[in-house]
């Protein structure tokens, strides 16, 4: 465990998160909303520092970040914990411990991860598997180490930071994958536990006030989020707000935590965000977590349409692409941070 930052005293010994928007008011030898943050003795403390229990080497294409380093290796490291509560969880019992379970195990420190990293030639380390919001102090310590050796930090986060916390976070990661739940705050008050606002307000502030490279993707869940209506104002801001070249990834929902009996989604769906996506002028859109290889999962050059980044599986094959990411074929830059 280490010291949070993040947070006031009151009064009685009790504390106030500022980590989050739920802004938790903790009494003395209890924890936050997301179970991970102590109050002892009036201080509260981050017991997930040093504590991963998930660990493991993935495909950059898996994040998924498409224009990130494609077709590298990311050492993945997640916790225990979470500041929502989603209904379709598929990773519950690792956001959503048990309580009274004792942390336990080795403590592996930042210079370590940033280490092992460097030892087997891989590029970067990623924040993810449970909501790295939760675990904050750890992914900073771990991103200022990695950058000593060269190693690239990223993250995938549900992006629901409070002000205070949110730009100092994104200003020591690469790059992120921010999961926007849905376009409607009844959503995400049905189904996260969670406000819809400050999910927009962290990826204004990621687009305008840092060099993190963004992507943004829905999980596009049958009858909640998948309407035409929806698809259109989520996809319209998205491009007004981020810009055209913002990669944004649609994924198929598959039954699980609470909502076991909702259908898997149709590849019709998939299509219907995608096309709708492309005529709200987006250059870079993709659809993922299906068996099988359907079409948009290929980067194209938004210039010419030249074919620029080829994908089957979790395989990427720059095809298309220079040194400099750009097309070989007109010579425009593709965003992104391909080097």
């Amino acid at each position: 465990m280490k010291t949070a930052r993040y947070w006031t005293a009151t009064d009685n010994n009790a504390v106030q998160c500022e980590l989050c928007p739920h802004r938790c008011l903790i009494a003395e030898g209890r924890r936050g909303r997301c179970q991970v943050r102590l109050n002892q003795g009036g201080v509260l403390l981050a017991e997930t520092w040093g504590h991963p229990i998930a660990m493991q080497v993935d495909p950059i294409e898996k994040k998924p970040l498409n224009h990130f380093l494609p077709g590298t290796q990311v050492f993945s490291l997640g916790t225990r914990g979470c500041n929502l509560s989603c209904r379709f969880c598929q990773n519950w019992e690792l956001s959503h411990p048990d309580r009274e379970r004792p942390r336990t195990g080795e403590v592996l420190v930042p210079e370590d991860v940033a280490q092992w990293a460097v030892t087997r030639g891989i590029p970067s380390v990623a924040a993810t598997y449970n909501e790295p919001t939760v675990w904050a102090e750890y992914a900073l310590d771990i991103a200022d180490a990695c950058h000593e050796k060269g190693v690239r930090m990223v993250a995938v986060s549900s992006g629901y930071f409070a002000e205070a916390s949110r730009l100092d976070f994104f200003n020591k990661m690469d790059a992120v994958n921010v999961d926007v739940k849905s376009f409607r705050d009844d959503f995400y008050r049905r189904l996260c536990g969670a406000r819809l606002a400050p999910v927009l307000e962290t990826l204004l502030c990621i687009r305008r006030e840092t060099s993190c490279w963004l992507e943004v993707t829905t999980l596009l869940i049958p009858g909640e989020n998948d309407s035409e209506a929806e698809l259109d104002e989520l996809t319209a801001w998205v491009a007004e707000h981020l810009g055209v070249d913002t990669p944004l990834h649609f994924s198929a929902f598959h039954p699980a935590g609470e909502m076991a009996d909702v259908p898997r989604t149709p590849i019709a769906t998939l299509r219907r965000a995608r096309e709708r996506a492309l005529a709200n002028g987006l250059q870079h859109v993709y659809v993922g977590n299906l068996a099988g290889q359907p079409e948009g999962t290929t980067t194209f050059c938004p210039g010419c349409g030249a074919r620029l980044v080829t994908r089957e599986g979790w395989g990427a094959e720059r095809d298309g692409l220079d040194s400099a990411g750009a097309c070989i074929q007109c010579g425009r830059v593709c965003a992104g941070v391909w080097t």
